[in-house]
């Protein structure tokens, strides 16, 4: 039998209190796609940092083909064949692909020796696993997709013979994590060994030889991926039964709570994005947007939110006009009773230095239950933020700790408790779901029913069409910054990614 591409023995981290990983055992067979699944917190990108070199194990072993290897920084993983891509990529975005590439592994002093080289292995890589991209195109112009292959080429030029993706679809729409889905397989069939961390439990099924399930800091299970279900994962990732489509009733729309009329909203580049895009969400009802990255979803939630100034049209909020095309103050409509979950939790709805209880009144620091005479009321602040934690299972459970220590699901957590618990008559949530596990997706859409429930409008943005399905009481499908079709919830996934490709709607045209 072959040694282990990768053995870990009695792994232990602990970060003060907080066990990441505790007594870790794991053997991943070489030429393999290994799965790593796990709520949000159980350590899953915690194991996969001591193995390439971030952290250091409080106690155990790695072994690297059957030798022990000591892996104390991510030059000692590169130097035993060991890449990672991360779920943040880890790339200077006014470089080259070419420059970030070799970017610490220039390997001559005269540069323009290393780039030709360079440019010359690229190419071998490129075409050996199917990861065209062009060398010399800047990074930050280029799609999320591609800017993940330029991390994976990284690793491969580095001589990766292991690699590592955590959470690598999070942020790619189906057809580019199809496509990744292609590019792993060529690797396996090149004889690397993949080690993929993700929540997405469909995409372990259909990717994977192997997955190994984590909780609360421990390895639970281990099963050969045909032998296994989506419902035996989920439950053992959460230790109890989880509905993987929560069940609803039929929605009872009241009177139209946000009503968009011919808005018209352009990029900053000039590009028009939303293109005379209209209609209503009533009270009592989630409606909820499908489409494809980058066809105006966002720059339309950005314009009702008045985070970007529209060109022309209105937005009626409660029967009251909004400000878009002029300077629409995101305060005023969060006291209007406007509320937001942004796309981008990193960059618009956390400050990842701040702690927990800090980030967890942003926008709403300046209501009485918070204020003390002219200064914040911490006491109140710390207070509150406990029983949301509570509430809405936010791990681990410290409101002190710096925000930018929680897992990326925990981190959604916390602002989604922030907009929901103020009552808001509209919520406007973008990829609610995004990065986060099995069982916190059941609890959010839990919540986001039980607030349609309430008599709440709810306008839903994802790129998740089961997640749109399941939870939209009407479907408005995006296509090219306009609104190309409507639909009912049960429109089927063929349906919708026809509506989603502009198809129906040029042959419609025709």
């Amino acid at each position: 039998m072959a040694e282990a591409a990768i053995e870990l023995v009695g792994i232990n981290k602990s970060f003060g209190a907080v066990w990441a990983n505790r007594d870790i055992n794991l053997q991943i067979a070489p030429g393999t796609i290994h799965g790593i699944i796990g709520e949000n917190g159980a350590g899953k990108s915690t194991l996969m940092s001591i193995l390439y070199g971030f952290y250091q194990a409080d106690s155990g072993e790695i072994r690297v083909g059957g030798k022990p290897i000591s892996i104390k920084a991510p030059n000692d993983a590169i130097a035993v064949g060991i890449g990672m891509v991360h779920q943040h990529f880890m790339l200077v975005e006014n470089f080259t692909v070419l420059e970030n590439v070799i970017l610490g592994a220039e390997g001559e002093a005269l540069l323009k020796n290393s780039i030709a080289k360079a440019r010359s292995e690229l190419q071998r890589l490129e075409k050996e696993y199917g990861l065209e991209v062009d060398p010399d195109a800047i990074v930050e112009e280029l799609p999320v997709g591609l800017q993940q292959r330029v991390e994976i080429l990284k690793a491969l030029y580095r001589g990766a013979e292991i690699l590592i993706l955590d959470e690598p679809t999070g942020v790619l729409t189906p057809a580019e994590a199809d496509h990744l889905f292609r590019i792993l397989q060529q690797l396996r069939e090149q004889g690397k060994t993949i080690v993929l961390i993700t929540h997405k439990l469909r995409e372990i099924m259909a990717i994977t030889d192997t997955v190994s399930v984590m909780r609360q800091g421990t390895m639970v299970a281990t099963r050969e991926t045909a032998k296994t279900t989506v419902e035996e994962l989920a439950e053992l990732m959460v230790g109890r039964r989880v509905l993987l489509r929560v069940e609803k009733g039929a929605a009872k729309p009241e009177r139209a709570k946000l009503s968009v009329k011919d808005l018209t909203v352009r990029d900053s580049r000039g590009v028009t994005m939303v293109d005379g895009v209209s209609f209503d969400v009533r009270a009592g009802e989630i409606v909820g947007i499908a489409g494809v990255a980058g066809n105006g979803q966002s720059e339309l939630i950005e314009a009702i939110c008045g985070v970007r100034c529209a060109v022309s049209g209105s937005v009626v909020l409660d029967g009251e006009p909004i400000d878009v095309t002029g300077i629409a103050d995101p305060g005023e409509l969060r006291d209007r009773g406007l509320a937001h979950v942004p796309e981008d939790r990193h960059h618009v709805g956390l400050v990842l230095a701040f702690e927990e209880n800090e980030n967890a009144i942003l926008g709403y620091h300046d209501k009485g239950e918070y204020l003390k005479g002219p200064f914040l009321d911490i006491d109140a602040i710390r207070d509150d933020a406990r029983t949301m934690i509570e509430r809405y299972d936010i791990r681990p459970g410290d409101c002190r700790l710096k925000t930018a220590n929680f897992s990326g699901g925990n981190q959604q957590k916390i602002i989604l408790a922030r907009e929901m618990e103020q009552d808001p008559g509209v919520l406007i949530v973008g990829q609610p779901t995004r990065g986060v596990d099995v069982g916190a997706i059941e609890f959010i859409h839990k919540r986001l029913i039980a607030m349609r429930d309430q008599g709440k409008a709810v306008l839903l943005i994802s790129v998740e069409l089961d997640e749109i399905r399941a939870l939209s009481d009407r479907i408005l499908v995006m296509f090219a910054g306009r609104i190309v079709g409507e639909r009912g919830p049960d429109a089927t996934e063929g349906e919708l990614g026809l509506l989603m490709a502009g198809i129906e709607h040029r042959e419609a045209a025709e």
